[in-house]
């Protein structure tokens, strides 16, 4: 409590009150009115974190999708196996059931 009032008072005395009011108000309207008020500071911030995390998504999701393009590239048996699966592809002879 004392730094406050040690503060205070230096305040006083340097400044007069006009001043200190003024100074008052554009703090004010730095932190609280603004575009870039403390507010919009703190969501920025979140959207940030939040873009972050997709951009760690999508990082792990491309090195998944690689190891199946590599897999895919080198085995038949995997390409038929995908177009099965995915695109309901068939052979000749066979009969294809979609079970949902």
């Amino acid at each position: 409590m004392k730094i406050f009032k040690s503060i205070f008072n230096y305040l006083i005395t340097r400044y007069t009150k006009v001043q200190l009011l003024i100074i008052l108000v554009i703090i004010f309207f730095a932190f609280f009115i603004s575009d870039s008020n403390i507010f919009a500071r703190f969501g920025y911030d979140a959207k940030i974190m939040e873009l972050n995390s997709q951009i760690d998504y999508y990082r792990e999701k491309t090195e998944q999708d690689k190891e199946k393009l590599k897999l895919l590239e080198s085995d038949k048996d995997q390409i038929e196996k995908f177009a099965r699966e995915n695109y309901l592809l068939k052979k000749d002879d066979e009969d294809v059931f979609v079970v949902e």
